[in-house]
């Protein structure tokens, strides 16, 4: 399978390199066309003021946000396996969702777990496994060994590879990484547990669509709003899964 990457940058969904908004707007007055488009549209964007504003480490936090709040897939004492997680901003929220610092005494003390081929700045009530391969059979039992219980509650993944600019051959790129998952789900996903998989749509996401039907009761395609307009992505929830 392809590497492995947190899909925020992959998406240029997050901040321009070093993230600082003045980099962005002195690299924006020496570019045109195409590369001055995208900054300019990337410094409007409400996702990224707001990223800023409560300290998420990348746009896409919103994502998941809205996500949970419609449909409440993250639950306080849940386990968590957040895979393609760098920089960190699901993790961020799954921490939240899920109670990972026990900061709520009323309500059960969650886990999470992020990996990622790159390396992931430490985050307070997240475990990481940076430089890991999800799909090696080595990682496997590693996150088996950092998991408080044998299974998680919950996979999610934002992760994508490394685009070629070709749209077929991307969009087959991700959805080999979502098989992947689905065949990881038969070792770290609890019965009844939850997977949540970005996808670029193409004519292969039927079939991905058709696989996760097999192993899970409850399947449906999201856009969430943070999702741009113009972007291919969308997610499948599939809920209540059937294996052991």
């Amino acid at each position: 399978l392809p590497c492995l990457l947190g899909s925020c940058w992959s998406l240029v969904s997050c901040s321009p390199p070093r993230g600082r908004l003045h980099t962005a707007v002195a690299f924006l007055k020496r570019k045109t066309g195409a590369e001055h488009q995208w900054l300019e549209r990337h410094l409007k964007d409400p996702f990224v003021k707001a990223t800023k504003q409560q300290n998420y480490r990348c746009r896409s936090a919103f994502k998941l946000l809205e996500i949970d709040d419609k449909l409440h897939i993250l639950r306080p004492g849940f386990s968590v396996l957040d895979c393609g997680a760098a920089p960190g901003a699901w993790s961020q929220v799954a921490v939240e969702r899920v109670n990972a610092l026990g900061t709520d005494l009323t309500v059960p003390t969650g886990f999470v777990l992020g990996i990622d081929l790159l390396r992931i700045s430490p985050l307070d009530g997240a475990v990481f496994l940076s430089e890991a391969d999800v799909t090696d059979p080595s990682t496997l039992r590693t996150i088996h060994s950092l998991l408080p219980a044998e299974k998680v509650d919950i996979i999610l993944s934002d992760m994508a590879p490394n685009a070629t600019g070709i749209k077929e051959l991307d969009h087959q790129k991700l959805i080999n990484l979502c098989l992947g998952l689905l065949h990881l789900s038969q070792s770290v996903l609890k019965p009844k547990g939850t997977l949540l998989c970005k996808f670029w749509d193409g004519q292969e996401s039927r079939l991905l669509q058709g696989r996760l039907k097999e192993q899970f009761q409850d399947v449906r395609t999201i856009k969430p709003q943070a999702s741009r307009k113009d972007s291919a992505e969308s997610y499948y929830l599939a809920r209540l899964y059937k294996g052991k």
